[in-house]
């Protein structure tokens, strides 16, 4: 198998509490960060050519080293000692610019789906700390569902599922970047 796709979920926090702020800038805070149905779709290729691409259907997301997606492949690539190249693709459906993790959970999908192609060449305690330095965001997602978080986001802890019939998420024209919030 060569390529993978996978659905990389949006994230919504249920409650976030900023405890206060690093010396490097990054917020501390508690939260509970919940996956949601809203999802992008990421497809990952290993190719016979050594270089990463990336595409995306939207108009404005980066297709260079800047992207996440780009960045995990790259990380992985080097942890695993993977000489393959890996083509990315990315349907977005998740807002930008909304808070809701799509960078991030793009990131983990790459992981996620680098893992399954090599036969889990990384163990976990590895792709985690790839994880962490791609994004506070970025280990929520290799686990999904309902979890509280603390630190910069990266401490986890998994909470019982959360269930509702029904949530509206809504967002407008404008949006805040990550480095900006």
């Amino acid at each position: 198998m060569r390529r993978v796709t996978r659905t990389a979920p949006a994230k919504i926090n249920l409650g976030l509490d900023v405890t206060g702020t690093r010396a490097d800038g990054y917020h501390l805070l508690e939260t509970v960060f919940q996956a949601v149905s809203i999802a992008d779709t990421v497809t990952v290729e290993l190719t016979d050519t050594p270089e990463i691409t990336l595409s995306c259907d939207v108009k404005g997301v980066p297709c260079s080293p800047k992207n996440i997606a780009w960045k995990a492949a790259q990380r992985y690539r080097e942890a695993a000692g993977l000489t393959d190249g890996v083509r990315i693709a990315i349907e977005k459906h998740i807002p930008m610019e909304a808070g809701m993790g799509g960078g991030s959970t793009d990131g983990a999908a790459v992981l996620l789906a680098l893992q399954e192609l090599t036969g889990n060449a990384l163990d976990m305690k590895q792709l985690a700390a790839i994880a962490v330095s791609l994004g506070a965001d970025v280990p929520f997602f290799l686990y999904g569902g309902t979890a509280y978080a603390a630190g910069i986001g990266e401490e986890l802890k998994a909470l019982p599922a959360f269930f509702t019939d029904c949530m509206v998420i809504a967002k407008g024209t404008a949006g805040v970047s990550t480095a900006q919030a």
